[in-house]
């Protein structure tokens, strides 16, 4: 077994490992778990830069199916091609799914115990926490300037205060975003999309077999 291939098996390991670890944690779903997943990633692994994460989010919620599994998908695929993104998909829902199940059958026996439901009670508390906690984050990434604050502030009044489906923002979000920075570009204007980082983590490079 070659040097690359060991790298790569390795890869795969931790990758396994790591949203093995996180499954446990999805209370809330992805958007709560978004503070977990770039505590992983970024802060201990060093797998994405942390102006990242708002790219993963923004795929992960545009694509079908739940964040946290299309958030697990990107990192996977990004770090190790197709098989690192069913391998990482797989970790993440596995925990979950057994947990689910036990639950299930622990729900039914013990539903009507009133210590069970202020539990669960207290759980949902701390996933609005989570959930703002994420939010925060991603903004502090995405918000660079008065146009991006307009157009967050646009969608979440939309979000609260209409029926307009979140489907309509997904689309439309992107081609706000390209119109005001082609304007901005044509009048000579400073346009940036992305934040500058002070320092990034090191660039990774992992086989290219793999893709």
């Amino acid at each position: 077994m070659s040097v690359k291939q060991k790298e790569y098996i390795k890869m795969l390991t931790q990758l396994f490992v790591v949203f093995f670890k996180l499954g446990p944690s999805t209370f809330g779903g992805g958007y709560a778990m978004i503070t977990a997943i770039e505590r992983e990633i970024v802060d201990k692994k060093a797998w994405l830069k942390p102006n990242e994460v708002g790219d993963m989010v923004s795929v992960s919620a545009s694509a079908p199916g739940g964040v946290v599994v299309n958030s697990a998908a990107f990192v996977g695929y990004r770090l190790a091609g197709i098989l690192g993104a069913i391998i990482s998909v797989i970790a993440i829902t596995l925990p979950t799914f057994l947990i689910v199940l036990s639950l299930s059958i622990l729900g039914m026996m013990f539903q009507d115990v009133s210590k069970v439901n202020a539990a669960l009670k207290g759980v949902h508390a701390a996933v609005v926490a989570l959930i703002i906690v994420a939010a925060f984050k991603v903004g502090k990434t995405s918000i660079m300037d008065s146009s991006t604050l307009f157009i967050a502030g646009l969608s979440t009044l939309l979000l609260l205060f209409t029926s307009l489906h979140s489907l309509y923002l997904i689309l439309g979000g992107p081609i706000v975003g390209v119109t005001i920075i082609s304007i901005k570009r044509a009048l000579g204007l400073s346009a940036p999309t992305e934040k500058e980082e002070e320092s990034h983590p090191p660039e990774l490079n992992y086989p290219e077999y793999y893709i």
